[in-house]
């Protein structure tokens, strides 16, 4: 009896480790925690250094104050003090550096162009990166804005602005101030992700839904129906959040999204109909790193910037930021991208 118990017992792990598609990563640099207590730190981006990868920086917000800027190794370099800045993405080409923010002190779009030599020149020696910019461009709104994401269509930034509180989606081209058209996404949404090469752009829907949806720029615009990628019906836990993109070819490659209400990232295809593939979490580091909870913004890069993060790496925000038992201000963990490739085998 008991002999057919153990077998039993084993055949049920290997049943229940073998139908799991979740793994669980851990980060090997965490940044300088933002100075505002509370829920502060929100969204992280990465700004590639082409010349010199290994000195590319993170920036990340803190919703009631401002924008950081930090080394790879997660060490603050800057602070700007913008007001209320809730999400920031960034878009490179080989000289140009453009950063988009949504400032919700204002209730507008922020938009800067720098040069790329002139910025990682410049980057230390500035308290305020954004003193640095070449064109500076403040666009006010006629909603509460929240989310924001950015994309170069044939060299040209635009800039997807989403509603606090509220179903509207806004494109604009920011340089010349234009309102390209208004569309909704059916409840509020914050995170959202363009991919510029397959003129996708990722939405999340919080609240009362929960649901990832999808919209190509190739169909009519202003969207009249979106495709939904996955729901709490499917593998979300409570909102989804942050969206960002891991490109292993020009088209191809993964969505990741922060899946909050379970602590989990979830992966999809790039490729339509961008089918869930797996999940990961951020667990506790032995060295002394904590896990993440609650995520909201995350970033990814495939740049090879040297090192630990010959594969790129990952940022993402951390809702509870502990240093042993005691809770400290939130930050951002930072985690190498070929050990996600590697323990998920994707």
């Amino acid at each position: 009896m008991t002999n057919y118990f153990y077998v039993f017992l084993l055949l049920t792990i290997f049943l229940v480790s073998g139908c799991s598609n979740q793994t669980s990563i851990t980060a090997i640099a965490e940044t300088e925690p933002v100075a505002t207590g509370g829920d502060a730190a929100d969204d992280p981006a990465i700004v590639l250094n082409y010349k010199n990868p290994a000195q590319s920086i993170i920036l990340g917000t803190d919703k009631h104050a401002g924008v950081y800027s930090y080394t790879l190794s997660g060490k603050k370099i800057s602070y700007s003090a913008l007001g209320e800045i809730n999400n920031i993405d960034v878009r490179q080409s080989y000289n140009k550096i453009y950063m988009v923010a949504s400032n919700r002190s204002a209730q507008s779009i922020e938009f800067w162009a720098f040069d790329q030599q002139e910025f990682f020149n410049n980057i230390l020696q500035s308290e305020n990166l954004f003193d640095i910019a070449a064109q500076s461009i403040t666009i006010p709104t006629n909603i509460d804005v929240y989310g924001i994401c950015a994309g170069l269509i044939d060299g040209v930034p635009v800039v997807f602005i989403t509603e606090d509180k509220g179903p509207r989606v806004e494109l604009w081209i920011p340089q010349t101030r234009t309102l390209v058209g208004t569309f909704s996404n059916g409840g509020e949404s914050e995170g959202c992700v363009f991919d510029d090469e397959n003129k996708t752009v990722f939405i999340s829907e919080e609240e009362v839904n929960g649901v990832l949806k999808a919209y190509n720029l190739n169909n009519e615009f202003p969207f009249k129906s979106p495709f939904i990628v996955d729901s709490r019906e499917g593998n979300i836990g409570g909102d989804p959040e942050g969206l960002t993109i891991y490109k292993t070819s020009e088209k191809e490659g993964y969505i990741l999204l922060s899946s909050q209400g379970d602590n989990k990232y979830n992966v999809y295809n790039r490729s339509y109909p961008h089918k869930f593939i797996l999940s990961f979490t951020i667990d506790d580091n032995p060295s002394g790193i904590d896990g993440t909870s609650e995520t909201d913004g995350i970033d990814v890069t495939n740049y090879n910037l040297r090192g630990k993060f010959s594969k790129g790496l990952m940022v993402a925000q951390d809702g509870y930021n502990y240093d042993g038992e005691e809770l400290k201000n939130q930050n951002f963990k930072i985690v190498p991208f070929k050990e996600i490739l590697k323990k998920t085998g994707l």
